[in-house]
């Protein structure tokens, strides 16, 4: 939080110190409290963890604000004795997330490379199986009974187109039961686990899903158009990534000493027992 004033922040009245910026480091002091060195580093940080509508501000309408809030913050630490111990364990936590961001970043930094994103499109796109893409129509009724005497008129002659009109209670009926182009994943389980067993030209059913239940004609397939790289750059790239965390924990896991308190020894009720930070 600001110690200083928002509102004086936000009018401008703070400037920065001028200084030749190829003079500064990180480690530059900017001032000191009670023998505590406050750097640019430090400010830059504070910085950072600003609201929004701060942190877009111009650097020199935020140098002395931010000076003086690390100013303050750090004299009224020096003149608190210790962390309490829930003050310790919350730092002990904020250490860990650190050091673990510390650690994602140099995992992740490196890995999406062009080599690496060629790499998982082929993998995924040229080396893989097409996705294939289903054209199908449906008639869809109530009982399993009529579903199967449709089937058999359908088998016997009857257009499939004119039966959808005359007897489905789907939205797709008045056009002939026609559902165009869909993937895996776009129908129901049971619809398409029907629908990925037949050839093209099949009529299959009675099929029961949540709707009711289904005769099935597959008109045709087709394999659908790989992307490009660059269409999917960005899903391979977290893609990549996901895999250089995952190769981080379980690296990290898998190689170091664990030891665990036997399960039941430690109730589960002491997440809420905050006394227990008192004791």
């Amino acid at each position: 939080m600001f110690f200083c004033r928002p509102a004086a922040l936000a009018a401008g009245l703070f400037l920065a110190t001028q200084a030749s910026a190829q003079d500064v480091t990180a480690d530059t002091v900017v001032a000191t409290v009670n023998g505590n060195d406050i750097t640019v580093g430090h400010m830059i940080v504070a910085k950072s963890s600003l609201p929004d509508q701060y942190r877009q501000l111009p650097d020199d309408m935020l140098f002395e604000g931010l000076l003086e809030q690390l100013i303050q913050q750090a004299a009224v630490a020096s003149d608190v004795d210790g962390l309490s111990k829930a003050g310790q364990y919350a730092l002990d936590n904020e250490r860990r997330v650190l050091l673990v961001g510390e650690a994602v970043r140099a995992a992740t930094q490196d890995a999406v490379t062009e080599e690496a994103l060629q790499a998982a499109y082929d993998a995924q796109y040229t080396e893989g199986t097409a996705e294939v893409e289903f054209n199908a129509s449906h008639i869809l009724v109530e009982t399993e009974e009529l579903a199967a005497e449709i089937k058999a008129e359908i088998e016997g002659g009857a257009d499939f187109a004119q039966m959808a009109r005359d007897h489905s209670t789907g939205p797709s009926g008045p056009n002939g039961g026609e559902l165009g182009w869909f993937g895996k994943g776009m129908m129901v389980s049971e619809f398409e686990e029907a629908v990925v067993a037949m050839a093209a030209g099949d009529v299959a059913g009675p099929v029961q899903t949540q709707f009711g239940w289904h005769v099935i004609k597959l008109n045709e397939t087709r394999q659908k158009d790989a992307p490009t790289l660059d269409e999917v750059r960005g899903t391979l790239a977290q893609e990549i990534q996901r895999g250089a965390i995952e190769t981080l924990i379980s690296g990290a896991t898998d190689g170091a000493e664990i030891t665990r308190a036997d399960a039941g020894t430690i109730p589960a009720s002491v997440l809420s027992d905050a006394s227990l930070l008192d004791q």
